[in-house]
């Protein structure tokens, strides 16, 4: 097996095995703590222009599943303590070693995973490199890690056309900023006719379209560089359309009223984030993949009123908006493969389009 190399920005090296493409990569560097699901987690949006460490230490164990979450997948590099070049599901497709060279994503296993996760905590994200060069030279490499950023990646990931799912329900404008498939899956499940919309389509197509909801989806990067897309966002809020927004939307819509975000130290990526719903009190496990949030204390509470948070570190995870027919969540009720804790917020969305009706 080929060597390979990662380097973190702060001069850390892990020397493990090439798997996937054997191209050289720069990217920022997360970790998910997930179980399981990790060809959801390959093929999820909001990872364009980051590299995955997976915590579980053992990856690939059922193979290649139908179980794609967009047309592609979006990391620039994978990291695992284990890959399973060995298979057993009845449902298996391929091997992950075969689907990483496809879609032409380096990665690195046989690394301590656990120590990695351990210094992204401490230290903070970090941007850093996967390589197959034995001869890299150090001194050229970190000034290159350190001057690395994410970029426009909504814009990447988002579709290039509108297209509609069928369905004999309530039509519901989603706006594709990065947005995971399973999203239109949920609505359509229920009966709506989904419209998914490009990122950067005007607020006047949207409105003019007469949908009963508007959804706003989980998409890649710092929502602040999202200018464009928070001004069209504010003019669907002056609406009186009812809008459900998740993970990059909620961020955008608190951003399209004044709020501020920030970046948290290491983020929340993985199917076990506990989350209090502040209306009844009860907490649920939820899936999380985002590295910023919204501070709540810079949005005015006579706009909106704060409605989940973290139950590990009270970070926001979502907001009710006072006289208006919209609720934003920071994670993901469409979790696939789950938990399926929070997916009664569809139901949600779906009473209050009828109640608009």
């Amino acid at each position: 097996m080929m060597k390979a190399f990662l380097i973190l920005e702060d001069g850390t090296v892990f020397t493990g095995t090439s798997i996937g493409s054997k191209k050289e990569m720069i990217s920022e560097i997360v970790f998910n703590t997930s179980m399981t699901g990790y060809l959801e987690v390959l093929t999820d949006p909001s990872y364009a222009g980051q590299a995955v460490v997976m915590t579980y230490p053992l990856i690939g164990n059922y193979g290649i599943t139908p179980d794609m979450e967009s047309r592609r997948a979006w990391p620039k590099g994978y990291i695992v303590r284990e890959l399973s070049r060995i298979p057993s599901n009845f449902r298996c497709e391929g091997t992950i070693q075969d689907f990483l060279e496809k879609q032409d994503i380096p990665g690195i296993a046989g690394i301590d995973t656990r120590a990695l996760t351990k210094i992204l905590r401490e230290k903070g994200t970090m941007n850093g490199m996967i390589t197959v060069d034995e001869d890299f030279d150090l001194k050229e490499i970190l000034p290159k890690l350190k001057a690395y950023v994410v970029g426009d990646v909504v814009a990447e990931t988002t579709c290039k056309e509108s297209y509609t799912i069928k369905g004999g329900g309530p039509k519901v404008a989603l706006m594709d900023f990065g947005a995971k498939d399973n999203i239109a899956k949920s609505l359509n499940q229920r009966g709506c006719e989904v419209t998914v919309y490009p990122a950067a389509t005007p607020a006047e197509e949207v409105i003019a379209s007469a949908p009963d909801g508007i959804m706003l989806s989980n998409g890649p990067g710092d929502p602040k560089d999202c200018t464009a897309i928070i001004e069209e966002i504010r003019k669907l809020y002056e609406t009186e359309i009812p809008i459900f927004a998740i993970c990059l939307g909620h961020q955008l819509m608190a951003l399209a009223n004044g709020a501020k975000t920030y970046k948290l130290k290491y983020g929340h990526r993985g199917g076990n984030h506990p989350v209090k719903d502040l209306s009844n009190g009860r907490v649920y496990i939820s899936s999380q993949n985002h590295g910023y949030a919204v501070d709540a204390s810079t949005l005015d509470a006579s706009i909106a009123k704060e409605a989940f948070v973290n139950v590990n570190d009270g970070t926001n995870e979502g907001f009710s908006y006072v006289g208006k027919n919209i609720f934003t969540v920071q994670f993901h009720p469409e979790a696939c493969p789950g938990p399926k804790d929070s997916g009664y917020l569809f139901d949600r969305f779906m009473d209050m389009m009828k109640g608009a009706r």
